[in-house]
């Protein structure tokens, strides 16, 4: 009730301030702005959350008419480049929610990673609509918070039809809060699916012989350049790309280079080959991946917490990484233990590169086996799609 009241006085003074023409974004969220409908309602909060439940988002727009929603102008706009109908969520109002689930009429809404609203979650169960979400994540501190309002978290979890957990951790709390058993999907992690879903890059001979150094910082290019000189004495063929994490360093990293008298392309200026490729541009990286059998995972080696490695293995190359890796560290013991992924220091990293040129089948044998590990994380869709089909109903 004092919830409710609150959102309510909150909604009324926001409405003054919506009444000009002006005010697009406000009146999208307080929904005094027309909508279309849509069969399904999907919500993420930005970007990220809608980049990663993008697969099952097409999917479900195949044969269902789907409204995206996100608080973000620029997750509207990143939906919208997709052709897909979308706008900026309704706040969690008494009149913005009635407004905007008068103008959609949607049969199932699906909420993505989490976002746990008292009124959205009540208004909806009040007009019979499913609720589902996807890749639910819930840290051991949110946890803690939401334990100090059992009365609000209890029943927005145990009115939801489907939820889908993005690790067992995640899962386990929301149960402990209040997630009903009926309700548990398998887990699905879906920041892995678009890599998990791209096509393998064929083994070669000339990829056997490409180390890719990827997302290098500052006081790393030195000990991969130390190392890719090295492993090349032994074997002359070897080619470094050399993808840096921040493009603006490439006059930088360039007269690295030629300080040390290394012949090299720059992708920038518009270079594909050579010794060495710099490469210095944005949104090229899976082409690099693609090209190299062989990837050093870089902000591994000085302490910058490490980057991704779900790439590189979605193209099945051998992984090699440094010590820091705490944003990964799951990930990056999971890849370790099934034999598709070493850690290096700069001692090592050249001996570690020499072993696998030296020993393609070896290499390849990694990078086959860190792209079963992504496949098994991410999981496969197909159910939880159907299921969110059989939620949402026949399309009308």
């Amino acid at each position: 009730m004092i919830y409710r009241a609150s959102a309510f006085i909150v909604e009324a003074a926001l409405r003054l301030r919506a009444m000009p023409r002006g005010q697009e974004a406000l009146r999208h969220r307080l929904a005094l702005d027309p909508a279309a409908p849509a069969d399904i309602w999907v919500h993420g909060a930005s970007v990220g959350e809608l980049t990663s439940a993008r697969p099952v988002i097409q999917a479900l727009a195949q044969t269902h008419r789907v409204l995206v929603t996100a608080n973000s102008l620029t997750g509207r706009d990143m939906a919208a480049d997709w052709g897909l109908p979308a706008r900026l969520a309704p706040l969690d109002t008494p009149g913005a929610l009635g407004r905007f689930l008068d103008q959609v009429r949607p049969r199932l809404q699906v909420t993505v990673e989490g976002e746990f609203w008292p009124l959205r979650s009540r208004m909806l169960a009040t007009r019979g609509i499913p609720q589902a979400v996807i890749g639910a994540r819930m840290s051991p501190r949110s946890a803690s918070r939401w334990r100090r309002l059992p009365r609000l978290i209890g029943p927005i979890l145990g009115r939801l039809a489907a939820l889908s957990a993005q690790d067992p951790d995640s899962e386990a709390r929301l149960r402990g809060l209040g997630l009903p058993g009926h309700a548990v999907l398998p887990r699905l992690d879906l920041k892995l699916l678009a890599p998990a879903g791209l096509q393998l890059s064929q083994p070669s001979a000339e990829r056997d012989r490409v180390l890719l150094a990827a997302s290098t910082h500052e006081g790393e290019e030195a000990a991969v350049l130390d190392a890719w000189t090295q492993a090349r004495r032994r074997n002359p063929g070897l080619r470094l790309i050399l993808a840096i994490r921040h493009p603006q360093r490439g006059d930088e990293v360039a007269g690295l280079l030629a300080g040390r008298g290394i012949s090299f392309e720059r992708r920038f200026t518009g270079g594909t080959g050579g010794d060495v490729l710099l490469a210095d541009t944005l949104g090229e990286m899976d082409r690099w991946y693609a090209a190299a059998g062989i990837c050093f995972v870089g902000g591994s080696l000085t302490d910058r917490g490490g980057h991704t490695p779900w790439e590189p293995a979605a193209h099945a190359s051998a992984i090699l990484h440094g010590p820091h890796v705490g944003n990964f560290t799951d990930a990056y013991a999971a890849l370790d233990g099934a034999g598709a992924a070493r850690e290096v220091d700069e001692a090592t990293l050249a001996d570690q590169v020499m072993r696998l040129v030296a020993d393609p089948s070896a290499a390849r044998r990694m990078g086959q086996a860190a792209r079963r590990v992504l496949e098994d994380r991410a999981g496969d869709p197909a159910a939880l799609i159907a299921r969110l089909r059989e939620l949402a109903g026949t399309r009308l």
